[in-house]
Parts: structure tokens; C-alpha cells; sequence
């Protein structure tokens, strides 16, 4: 299975933040959109960093002022990313090996989506329901013909 089959089934747009907000307000926008993390992009447009509930906890241990710093204070600035037509295996094993729950994937330079460790798990757990149907209905018609 591909990453383009997991953000196939996905909908709406990936929810990004520029890095000069503050960190209360991201947050708030965690909260309301019910996702664990935002992509970062500068004034160009460029990605220039993932934000996401871990980096948020980490930085307010540190500091309990970090709720009124920017984004760009707290945010994991090497984004470790994926493309659509790597398999969620591969994806897998990377996210394990950086220990990160969310990764941007990029086709020719350009955000088309992102994926969490959640989705992986649910893309692997119904290709193996498929897989074990797909038995149960071969022996079926096996032991119709015998």
C-alpha cells in the first residue's frame, strides 16, 4: 500500500499556521480542528517547520510563559516528510526510527497532505480485514465444492 491511497481517503485541507502566531492560538486552532499538529509556513510560502501537541507540552515544561511566545519558538524546524508514492511500511519505520506521530507529504515541492501514525495503523489494520476476508471467503467456497 502508498501514501496516496491513505490521503485519498482523507478530507479537507492540511491545517497550517504562520510562525509568528502565538502559541496560545495554536492551540486553540489544535483544539477546534481536533488535530495533533500544524504545518508551519513562513512568509514565502515555504514550509518552514511542523508544530505539534508534543512540542507544545515540551516547550510549556520548560517554561510557562512559552503559551505567549511565537510558533516559530517551539515549532521542529528539520520536518522529516514523505511523498505520496512511498509505501506505508517504509513510513512507518521512519516515523518509529525519528519518533514522530505526524509527517507532511510533498509531491514536486508542493504540501499535498499529511499523515499520522493513526492513519498508518488504520491503513494497515483494513489491508489485513481485506486480507483475512478475502481467506475466509476462498475456504468458504472451498468447502462448498467439496
Amino acid at each position: 500500500m502508498k501514501v496516496r491511497q491513505i490521503l485519498a481517503a482523507r478530507r479537507g485541507p492540511v491545517i497550517s499556521i504562520a510562525p509568528d502566531v502565538l502559541v496560545s492560538e495554536a492551540i486553540s486552532m489544535l483544539v477546534s480542528k481536533e488535530i495533533g499538529s500544524l504545518v508551519v509556513y513562513d512568509a514565502d510560502g515555504e514550509l518552514s517547520g511542523i508544530v505539534t501537541e508534543r512540542d507544545i507540552m515540551r516547550a510549556l515544561a520548560a517554561d510557562t510563559t512559552s503559551l505567549e511566545q511565537p510558533v516559530h519558538q517551539v515549532m521542529v524546524r528539520e520536518v522529516i516528510i514523505g511523498l505520496p508514492q512511498d509505501d506505508v511500511m517504509a513510513v512507518a519505520n521512519t516515523m518509529l526510527e525519528h519518533r514522530v506521530r505526524h509527517m507532511p507529504i510533498v509531491e514536486d515541492g508542493r504540501l499535498i497532505g499529511i499523515v499520522s501514525i493513526g492513519d498508518i495503523l488504520k491503513a494497515q489494520r483494513d489491508e489485513y480485514r481485506g486480507a483475512a476476508d478475502t481467506l475466509e471467503t476462498q475456504m468458504m467456497a472451498e468447502g462448498e465444492e467439496s
